[in-house]
């Protein structure tokens, strides 16, 4: 159709290039990952290296049974419970007993050591070794004669309680990828090939190629990314994108693997397979998320480093301290035993990496992927947004705004001559005025006559009637009489004004403009809640920027902006003093999104690996952009939360353990100690996973 636009509307264009930059080695059958490589963020030396879940659950049992008989021989646990069970060689039996728990069990520990010190990088795992070398080495004096103090009941239930930890923490760590395990079964094994011949094949879906055809029955799970071809449906994409109310689908329309049919077969040409399909990728980003560091996360290892500092300090201070106040060598190296238990690190290796690894698996499950953690963590100091209008604000697509009959018409009428004619154009126009028709459920004809006047509009015959639907020029030019100023108030506006001549007289005009997303609004006003200045940056001309923005209650608007000037424009909101995100398609706002402190890829569909993007999300809806705000925050608070359980109780621990209190009765063993410092570690995990969107 050639109707004279007023304004000009910009195509949403979601095919973006180097799509495979980011896409996951996942294929359809494989996990993502095994339980050898747990998908926590690297802090220092792999700690967990060559050990999984069950290596620590089966050792952590074992050693569990193993010291019921080392607590039984243990003396001091004798006489607390006012018993004497000792018999002749009971001694060199506690030995064997603790030797085993401690070679066996304190391997993973042992090997650990002996990474960190390679990489000249000392943390938990020197910390907990340490311990329990000074314990188990100190025990075995007795076994010469040396000693008569052992501290094998305390070796073994220290192992015992460590093992414990690290399992624990590996479990939830995993435990918080398991959404990246879950996406990848959504994959059918099976698809059904549409053969040249019109046959119906099972064939496996890691050998479905682009192009193909296959058919999708009702209730199934779509296999791969595709075109619909045939049919209409509606599909559940809940588990994808996060959008809970079924999609109607129809020809055109792009499907994505992964989702559930509904009640409609469907024939669908198949897209992206393999590593170029949306889910490979959305898994891809998700774990590439997982493992990136944060400047939290930085900050926290820089703290467990310097912990391990002042435990071996504090450690050797206590010693010399208590030997200087003339005390025994056993009670001073119990004391110097139980500080470097008490001020070991473990909870502060997983307070950030389990709160990241949660809240990206979160923001994948509600469809917001996060491609750069660092970014994605400053969004909480953010103070502006910019959204681009096309696609982000609005639908990018014409709809009906006012309609004007002239008198002795109905809308009805109008809408029904009109819609009868513009069903044969393929305009965005017409569609936008069709769309209308059928949601009012006007019905329509096919025109006994149509054509196409170029740069006019056009004309044709409904229901024995001449109808033509034209552009202001064309009523100008021809002289037609209309109502000049409801025209002109429309035309300010920025909307497409289109008129309807029947029978030669005018018989009304019908304003058109982009249609502002229904969320739009509720995100610019939750916002303004959040202390956040909405700002609009659109290449559309002023009236229609103008338009749109006093609609949405936009605080500020820039118009007429070309692509290249976009990312200037944000530079300028960063040099007034504003942390600034960008909102926009991912492709003409690329510069812009590069520049933005944050930059946000709106209704990406299916081409989730945009390069300039730092969060990425798959629906088109500007209120995700406040979810990821709002995630941000809630993910800092939860770090620094962590980052206070897992240091604060070392505030009070470390000088109780050190026996400061001594002389109150106060005294810390280093059973208690490993209790206290695995308690923190279970409240950190458990905090993180208190995390919601």
């Amino acid at each position: 159709m050639n109707h004279d636009h007023t304004s000009k509307t910009k195509t949403t264009n979601q095919q973006v290039s180097g799509t495979d930059h980011h896409s996951s080695h996942i294929h359809h059958h494989g996990s993502v990952r095994n339980e050898s490589t747990p998908p926590h963020a690297s802090h220092g030396p792999d700690k967990h290296a060559g050990h999984h879940v069950k290596d620590f659950q089966k050792r952590f049992y074992i050693c569990l049974v193993v010291t019921i008989p080392i607590l039984i021989l243990s003396p001091m646990i004798q006489m607390f419970m006012g018993v004497s069970w000792r018999f002749p060689y009971d001694s060199l039996l506690l030995f064997l007993f603790s030797s085993f728990v401690f070679f066996y069990g304190g391997q993973p520990f042992l090997v650990g050591v002996y990474r960190e010190l390679k990489q000249k990088a000392p943390g938990m795992m020197t910390l907990i070794s340490l311990a329990i070398v000074v314990a188990y080495g100190y025990s075995s004096l007795i076994i010469f004669g040396v000693t008569y103090v052992d501290f094998f009941w305390e070796l073994a239930t220290l192992i015992d309680i460590m093992l414990l930890g690290h399992w624990l923490e590996m479990k939830s760590i995993l435990g918080a990828s398991n959404a990246l395990e879950e996406l990848v079964k959504l994959i059918p094994s099976d698809a059904h090939l549409l053969t040249s011949s019109g046959a119906i094949i099972e064939v496996s879906v890691a050998d479905l190629k682009p192009e193909q055809k296959i058919l999708i029955k009702p209730g199934e799970r779509i296999p791969v990314d595709g075109v619909i071809e045939y049919g209409q449906s509606t599909l559940d994409e809940s588990m994808l994108t996060g959008e809970s109310v079924p999609v109607t689908k129809q020809p055109g329309d792009s499907v994505i693997g992964g989702a559930v049919n509904g009640e409609g077969a469907l024939t669908v040409t198949v897209k992206n397979t393999g590593e170029e399909s949306y889910l490979s990728q959305v898994i891809s980003l998700v774990k590439e998320a997982q493992e990136s560091k944060s400047k939290t996360q930085n900050l926290s290892d820089r703290a467990a480093k310097w912990l391990f500092y002042m435990a071996l300090g504090a450690g050797l201070l206590t010693l010399v301290v208590w030997l200087s106040l003339g005390y025994s060598f056993d009670f001073a190296m119990q004391r110097m035993v139980t500080v470097m238990i008490i001020a070991c690190p473990h909870a502060l290796g997983l307070a950030i990496p389990l709160v990241v690894s949660t809240s990206t698996s979160l923001a994948a499950k509600k469809g917001l992927l996060v491609r750069n953690r660092a970014a994605f963590e400053e969004a909480r100091l953010l103070k502006a947004v910019v959204f681009d209008k096309t696609g982000t604000l609005t639908q990018g697509k014409f709809g009906i705004t006012d309609i004007f009959p002239e008198s002795g018409y109905k809308e009805e009428d109008i809408l029904s001559y009109i819609g009868s004619l513009e069903s044969q154009s393929e305009h965005p126009i017409s569609k936008g005025i069709v769309d209308e028709v059928k949601k009012r459920r006007i019905s329509i004809s096919s025109p006994e006559s149509f054509e196409a006047m170029t740069g006019k509009g056009l004309k044709g015959v409904v229901s024995g009637k001449e109808i033509k639907v034209v552009s202001p020029g064309y009523m100008d030019q021809e002289k037609v009489q209309y109502p000049t100023e409801h025209y002109r108030s429309l035309a300010t506006e920025g909307k497409t004004v289109v008129f309807a001549i029947i029978d030669g007289r005018f018989a009304g005009m019908i304003a058109l403009a982009d249609q502002t997303r229904e969320s739009a609004k509720r995100a610019v006003e939750k916002l303004k809640a959040l202390g956040i200045k909405s700002i609009m940056l659109t290449g559309d001309n002023k009236q229609v920027a103008q338009w749109i923005g006093k609609k949405l209650q936009i605080d500020e608007i820039y118009a007429e902006v070309l692509p290249h000037e976009k990312s200037k424009k944000i530079a300028e909101i960063k040099n007034s003093g504003l942390r600034v995100a960008m909102t926009g398609d991912g492709v003409n706002d690329a510069p812009a999104l590069a520049k933005a402190d944050l930059g946000i890829a709106v209704g990406a569909g299916t081409d989730v690996a945009i390069e300039t993007a730092d969060v990425i999300l798959v629906r088109s809806d500007p209120e995700d952009v406040v979810s990821i705000l709002e995630l941000s925050r809630k993910t800092y608070a939860k770090m620094i939360q962590n980052l206070w359980w897992a240091t604060g109780y070392n505030i009070i621990a470390i000088p109780l353990a050190a026996g400061v209190l001594y002389s109150a009765g106060i005294l810390l063993n280093p059973a208690i100690g490993a209790v206290l410092m695995s308690l923190s570690t279970i409240v950190v995990a458990i905090n993180a996973k208190l995390l919601k969107v």
